[in-house]
């Protein structure tokens, strides 16, 4: 039954970097797409504001969700890892993980949200300063 209770945990630990990844990847791609279309907007002779405004809203909101979804995908991937080291010491072969993973996981997750709201940002003032 551990075997059984081990592999689901790994599972979910690959389901939770698939879903990190897909937060980080789409986020960084609307991102880079909006920002081309209020640039593409904005360098034109008569913009509209409007539609710049709401794709900047698209902008604050997806990288809301994204940030969002890391957090949890962060305290699920804790609480998860968690679990296996329990596993691991009452199996007696908890010596074989090294527990500064945990801190490289929350610093890799502290860069993937660096890296969401830094693209943000800049999507959301570059077509502003080219007015």
């Amino acid at each position: 039954m551990i075997e059984y209770v081990h592999e689901h945990i790994i599972e979910e630990i690959k389901t939770n970097t698939r879903t990190d990844t897909i937060f980080v990847l789409i986020s960084i791609l609307l991102n880079l797409i909006t920002m081309a279309i209020n640039s593409a907007i904005a360098d034109q002779n008569d913009p509209s504001y409007a539609v710049m405004a709401i794709f900047t809203v698209l902008i604050v909101v997806v990288n809301l969700v994204a940030i969002a979804g890391l957090l949890k995908g962060r305290q699920t991937r804790h609480k998860l890892i968690s679990g296996l080291l329990r596993i691991y010491k009452d199996n007696k072969v908890d010596g074989y993980y090294d527990l500064s993973l945990l801190g490289t996981y929350k610093l890799r997750y502290s860069l993937f949200i660096l890296v969401v709201v830094t693209t943000g940002v800049v999507a959301c003032i570059v077509p502003f300063i080219l007015l």
